[in-house]
């Protein structure tokens, strides 16, 4: 992370099979965890771990394939993931079309800067799942964010 205070990262991260690169360049909106029984189903742990950006922060090279599926908010969710090994890449919500979640393990070896300041969908979480209880958790959304 080029700056603590400003929560800028200027790294790239890739896939598993390293067929797509993502460059991360610019401020990171939020860095959160989600307990969602989706994020649970993509991750296969009991809760996934993610970066907010602004779509102009981001840059991916290589050709990614797309899933989308309705939310519990009504929203659109898409994930772009590499199509030969299936890693996330990033994805986004209707909800909030100028922002992308990144999964924070694509950057994996070199995510150090990765600090959460909540959970949310902790109505899905499992008490196996050993998050830091001294985040606030948010049984869905917390109001003020949009993705």
């Amino acid at each position: 992370m080029t700056s603590q205070a400003k929560n800028e990262l200027n790294q790239s991260g890739r896939c598993d099979c390293g067929a797509i690169v993502l460059h991360a360049h610019g401020r990171i909106v939020s860095m959160f965890h989600c307990s969602c029984e989706n994020c649970q189903r993509a991750t296969g742990a009991g809760h996934s771990s993610v970066a907010l950006f602004h779509t102009e922060a981001l840059r991916v090279v290589g050709a990614t394939k797309a899933f989308s599926r309705p939310a519990a908010s009504g929203a659109t969710f898409t994930r772009h993931f590499c199509p030969e090994c299936g890693t996330t890449i990033f994805a986004q919500s209707s909800r909030a079309p100028a922002l992308r979640i990144v999964p924070v393990g694509i950057f994996a070896g070199d995510n150090a800067w990765f600090k959460p300041n909540q959970l949310i969908f902790s109505r899905s979480y499992q008490n196996w799942d050993l998050v830091a209880d001294h985040l606030p958790w948010h049984e869905t959304y917390r109001q003020e964010d949009k993705a």
